[in-house]
């Protein structure tokens, strides 16, 4: 049963269509992730969606007494009473169940003081069953855990609203949303004001939501975490792909050249019969026939320019297409815009690269005993680490725990408070800024480009390409960039200089997933050494060698991906759960309710094991397929690998809560 169902959507800005013929159905228990480059309409839609602007076309649909939660990226004045407290805040959701908490209090006053009567107890009962069975002994703790997981501490509990940053109140009100549980949560971009340990709290949620969730985003790796589908967006409509976002990279390829194949044989079909139309049009005993086949094309032609060229293949009528041709085209007219058909411009595969680089030593990095920060002020210590040539080292933490402080460190910029941190021989270091103030704000992006190396301006128009600035986009003023666009620029003029050793800050913020697809794209083909600071963990995973985690106020080294990383934690927290588990009373240890239990846990990791080797399974098989096999066999393997990956998840949320009983 579907919560939403969206038909022939379109926004327009007078002639400007932002996007069209969007058709979509979201189901009870749909995990949706909805991506496309910045600019094609992503926050348009969903405010559509969430009924908070009129579409320019198209209808949509709430099932009856469905509510909708949505979250916009920027939340700063989302609250009406900001006098109000971030517990305060919280405790509106369940005005109603406290309102009943306050008349079981009344009541219970009553009867304590010896005054009551049967019908009194009666309605107690029946006031403390609905009560009970609405939440209402677990709301506190549902409004602390979900304040906690967020990253929003005690310490702010008690903050009026508008001592609040724009980040916290953005937050706040996903926690708000996540305690209202509507039947689908709508969320734009919400890991942009969260750490790690608040995403992973985040993915963990959605994972196990009683509901449906469309998620717009650009990481990569909460997408791979928190989606069981993807849609891809462009301007003329959504396409559907089953699976996480690694899921869809499989995919793609292969339904673009599916399309691809579509389209040529959908063009020459028509093409034949507008050349039947043409020949038969004057012909007294075939007029009619050649009129039926030109209204035939006329709304094939409609559709087409509506949905695309696959829209001829998908099985539907014209009354579900909401397509109407009162009149047919002039001849002459069909024969030119079947002529004008094209193929829309498939995913570049570019893979720019970075100028050679020189040999360095082979030890880049080494520090001993080291104290970072500032005089009065030390951020973290490192014990002691290496950093070898070829190597990807990934430095995570939490915000302002000394990531940038330690860049600025290498950099001589900032001196250590004690210790040694030494730097190899040969070195050319560059670095990738977050605030990219290098860049000369009344330069153009070519004008910038060609100040930083000789270069003849179509070679360096070429260049640019590379980096996604295609057409006029090279005479945009450097201060009319959005911050990935000065992100791109930023990488671009870096990768021309040959640094054998790159210090990378932040270097997918403000980029769309076409640009981090390009930049892992140039980071994997490098042949340097890199230190990378990053809140990007998909792009982490693709490259790192070495994880260096600040936690606590030390600098803590895991030789491995972060992948690796992650897999370590979690049996480090495992083993330190489980050796925490016997400190429980022990007088159930024998009884029959804990070896059912056990034997539970049991097959239940039995099935887990069973299903890890069927997803792997047909990960390889996708793998395979991927590029050597036909759109129907990879689309089949994709629906499976989906199906497996869902069933996965299932087993272990049901194995983690059979562990908080045991």
């Amino acid at each position: 049963m579907s919560i939403l169902s969206a038909q022939n959507i379109g926004l327009s800005f007078g002639a400007f269509d932002l996007f069209r013929g969007i058709t979509v159905t979201i189901a009870n228990d749909s995990k949706i992730g909805l991506i496309g480059p910045n600019g094609i309409g992503k926050t348009s839609l969903m405010m559509i969606l969430a009924g908070l602007n009129q579409p320019t076309t198209g209808r949509i649909h709430i099932a009856r007494g469905k509510r909708l939660g949505y979250l916009r990226q920027e939340a700063s004045d989302a609250f009406a009473r900001d006098e109000n407290t971030v517990y305060a805040e919280m405790l509106t959701v369940f005005s109603g169940l406290r309102e009943q908490q306050e008349r079981l209090h009344r009541l219970e006053a009553q009867m304590a003081g010896g005054c009551y009567t049967e019908e009194m107890l009666e309605s107690y009962g029946d006031l403390q069953a609905a009560f009970e069975h609405a939440g209402g002994y677990d709301y506190d703790l549902r409004i602390q855990q979900t304040l906690q997981g967020l990253g929003l501490s005690r310490q702010t509990w008690d903050m009026p609203l508008d001592h609040l940053s724009g980040g916290q109140k953005t937050r706040l009100l996903l926690a708000r949303l996540l305690l209202e549980r509507p039947a689908l949560l709508m969320l734009d971009e919400p890991t942009n004001h969260l750490d790690a340990e608040a995403i992973e709290w985040l993915e963990h949620t959605l994972k196990v939501w009683d509901g449906a969730v469309l998620v717009a985003s650009h990481d990569r790796y909460f997408l791979d975490n928190a989606v069981d589908s993807i849609w891809e967006m462009g301007p003329a409509g959504i396409e559907e792909y089953s699976g996480n976002y690694s899921s869809y990279l499989l995919q793609r390829d292969a339904r673009w050249e599916y399309a691809e194949r579509v389209f040529e044989e959908e063009k020459e079909r028509l093409q034949n019969e507008v050349d039947f139309i043409q020949r038969n049009w004057v012909r007294a005993s075939t007029h009619a026939r050649a009129l039926g086949m030109l209204r035939k094309v006329t709304r094939e032609l409609m559709a087409v320019e509506t949905y695309g060229i696959m829209v001829l293949r998908s099985g539907k009528d014209w009354h579900e297409l909401d397509l109407r041709a009162d009149k047919p085209l002039d001849v002459i007219e069909a024969i030119r815009k079947v002529n004008a058909l094209s193929m829309p411009a498939r995913p570049p595969h570019i893979r720019p690269r970075l100028a050679p680089v020189k040999d360095s030593s082979n030890i880049i990095l080494r520090a001993r005993s080291a104290r970072i920060g500032y005089p009065g002020k030390v951020l973290f210590t490192v014990g002691q680490l290496e950093l070898r040539r070829g190597e990807c080292a990934a430095l995570i933490g939490p915000n302002g725990s000394g990531k940038t402080t330690f860049l600025k460190t290498l950099l001589g910029q900032v001196d250590t408070l004690g210790g040694e941190v030494g730097l190899g021989a040969s070195l050319d270091i560059g670095y990738f800024a977050q605030a990219h103030d290098e860049l000369g704000p009344q330069n153009t992006v070519l004008d910038e480009l060609l100040s930083q190396r000789q270069m003849d301006p179509e070679a360096a128009r070429s260049y640019l390409a590379q980096y996604l600035f295609r057409g006029d986009d090279v005479f945009k003023l450097v201060s009319a960039l959005s911050g990935g666009e000065r992100g791109r620029l930023a990488l671009a003029i870096l990768a021309l200089r040959g640094a054998n050793v790159l210090l990378l800050d932040e270097p997918t913020n403000h980029l769309d997933l076409p640009a981090r697809e390009v930049l892992q794209q140039v980071l994997q083909d490098y042949q340097g050494t890199i230190l990378l600071v990053s809140h990007d963990r998909y792009l982490i995973d693709q490259l790192a060698t070495q994880i260096w985690e600040l936690h606590d106020g030390s600098l803590q080294i895991f030789e491995g991906t972060y992948r690796e990383f992650v897999l370590h934690r979690a049996a480090s927290a495992g083993q330190a759960r489980h050796m925490i588990l016997p400190s429980r009373p022990l007088v159930r240890d024998n009884s029959q309710e804990t070896r059912r239990v056990q034997q539970a846990l049991e097959r239940l990791e039995l099935r887990i094991r069973e299903q890890e080797q069927a997803v792997q399974h047909l990960s390889q098989e996708l793998h395979q397929a991927t590029g050597s096999r036909g759109f129907e066999t990879v689309n089949a393997l994709s629906w499976q690998y989906a199906k497996a990956q869902a069933e996965l998840e299932k087993l272990t949320g049901e194995w983690e809560k059979l562990v908080e009983k045991s």
